[in-house]
């Protein structure tokens, strides 16, 4: 791959992330809040998700005691969520991205979304240069309904 390859892992057309919400399947959400915390957005995402149909997998940073999130079982590492992640979905603040880098790149999935207000350019740039695909500052909700109502 040349220098300059992985940018095309960078998805900054917003038809790219459209499509790219509109096709996932399988969503592991980093940073998600539980029921008691359901006005905020790192719940209602992932709980409008699901109810669309797509497998969510809980991966909380906080609430050590919780062991399940939207009915679904936690798991307390990205890498240690079992079989293959369309999209991890990451609600954490920009400054906290690189603590998470060798969990997420242990695992590699097939894309990153890093949700409305959340941009890392080092943290985009290497993950984009291992063959992730990044997707940031946009909403994975509002993105997927555009999929939807645009039947892509």
């Amino acid at each position: 791959m040349s220098s300059s390859d992985w940018r095309k892992n960078l998805l900054t057309d917003p038809l790219q992330a459209i499509k790219l919400a509109g096709s996932a399947k399988r969503v592991a959400v980093l940073g998600i809040k539980t029921e008691a915390k359901a006005e905020q957005p790192a719940f209602f995402v992932p709980q409008y998700l699901q109810a669309d149909g797509v497998e969510i997998i809980p991966v909380p940073v906080f609430f050590p005691e919780a062991t399940h999130i939207l009915g679904q079982p936690v798991f307390r590492r990205v890498e240690d969520v079992p079989g293959s992640i369309d999209i991890l979905d990451v609600f954490r603040k920009p400054a906290d991205l690189a603590q998470h880098m060798d969990d997420i790149l242990a695992k590699h999935p097939k894309a990153v979304w890093l949700q409305s207000g959340i941009r890392n350019a080092e943290v985009e740039e290497r993950l984009a240069q291992q063959g992730i695909l990044v997707v940031a500052d946009r909403c994975l909700k509002v993105d997927r309904a555009a999929a939807q109502a645009a039947k892509l």
